[in-house]
This record gives structure tokens, C-alpha cells and sequence, in this order.
């Protein structure tokens, strides 16, 4: 089953959110925050990304999703420095919230990791009223 990390530059943001796709999707989808900076201010941590995503891996690959600017900008250092440690990453162009939701309630149901990040991707269309 895929994992997924979800990136905030806010840990309380990150962390909120993990706990609500757990409960959507369930305890076998794993899910791990990583947000907040090293000092425990506001920002990203490379550092805890890379361990986010060696953490939500169980073989099968792993979805990541983030926020805004700079945590794409972490993420995409991280895949190209090789600290993902040969783990097959995906970063989602996705709505934090909604790209979660949806990949996580598709990981659930035995998705791989394209069919889960499209499933993310799709929730940039879709409208709210």
C-alpha cells in the first residue's frame, strides 16, 4: 500500500490534517505530517521530510503533498539530492487538503501510486459550490 506525506510549512497544519485523512481512510493507509521548520517555527525541514517519507513507505511507493511555494521547492531538493533513499516519490500537483483527502481514500482501497496521485491531481478541478 502506498503512503503519504503531507508537507505544511505549519506542523499544527500538517498534523491536523494527518489525523483527518487517517480517519477517512482509515489505519492502513499510513500518513505522516511533516511540517514546521527544524527550530519549530514556521518553514520546512528537509530533514523531516526525507524521514517522512522513508517512514509512510511499505514498498509500494509514496505520494507527497504539500502547501505552498517553498515546500515544493524542499521536496523537489530532496528527490534530487537522492535522500529519498530509492523510494518511488511522487509529488502531487494538488490541493493539500482535497489531493489527501482523495489519494488517501484511493490508497485505502489498494491504489498504486499514479492511480492515488491522479486521484489528488483531480481534486484541483473540482469546485466547492
Amino acid at each position: 500500500m502506498i503512503g503519504i506525506v503531507l508537507v505544511s510549512h505549519s506542523a499544527a497544519l500538517a498534523e491536523g490534517l494527518a489525523e483527518l485523512v487517517s480517519q477517512v481512510a482509515g489505519e492502513d493507509v499510513r500518513i505522516v505530517p511533516a511540517g514546521g521548520s527544524a527550530a519549530g517555527d514556521l518553514g520546512t525541514d528537509p530533514d523531516r521530510i526525507a524521514a517522512a517519507i522513508r517512514s509512510a513507505d511499505s514498498g509500494d511507493g509514496v505520494l507527497v503533498l504539500v502547501d505552498i511555494g517553498s515546500a515544493v521547492l524542499a521536496v523537489r531538493a530532496i528527490l534530487a539530492g537522492g535522500d529519498a533513499d530509492g523510494i518511488d516519490v511522487r509529488l502531487a500537483d494538488a490541493p493539500l487538503v482535497e489531493g489527501a483527502v482523495g489519494a488517501a481514500v484511493l490508497a485505502a482501497t489498494g491504489a498504486d501510486l499514479e492511480t492515488a496521485a491522479a486521484a489528488a491531481e483531480e481534486a484541483r478541478t473540482v469546485g466547492k459550490l
